[in-house]
């Protein structure tokens, strides 16, 4: 779950359709989102994935300086050329600014 904000913020969403078997991803992706955190101006991430590879991960960030520095860090750049590599059969990022949210 990610945290409420105050005011607006930037979301990412990558929408992605897997190649078959694991070939270390699982491991990749946790250790990915694990140093997201790390990261200032990260807020959190919400992913799914069905049965069929198709997915979508929504990382939530507080500036597009924020995304920029994630996006140029050497452990992510290793990770997103493995993915192009053998992990994705495509993808699409889109970058949102969240002006307002509720929920019930």
């Amino acid at each position: 779950m990610v945290p409420e904000t105050n005011g607006s913020y930037y979301a990412v969403i990558f929408s992605s359709e897997r190649t078959e078997g694991d070939n270390g991803y699982s491991i990749m992706a946790d250790k990915m989102e694990q140093m997201a955190g790390w990261q200032p101006g990260f807020i959190g991430v919400e992913s799914v994935r069905d049965s069929s590879g198709a997915g979508i991960t929504i990382s939530y960030w507080e500036s597009l300086e924020a995304i920029r520095n994630w996006k140029q860090n050497p452990a992510h750049l290793a990770a997103q050329e493995k993915g192009k590599q053998e992990w994705y059969q495509n993808y699409k990022v889109k970058i949102c600014k969240v002006e307002r949210e509720y929920s019930f």
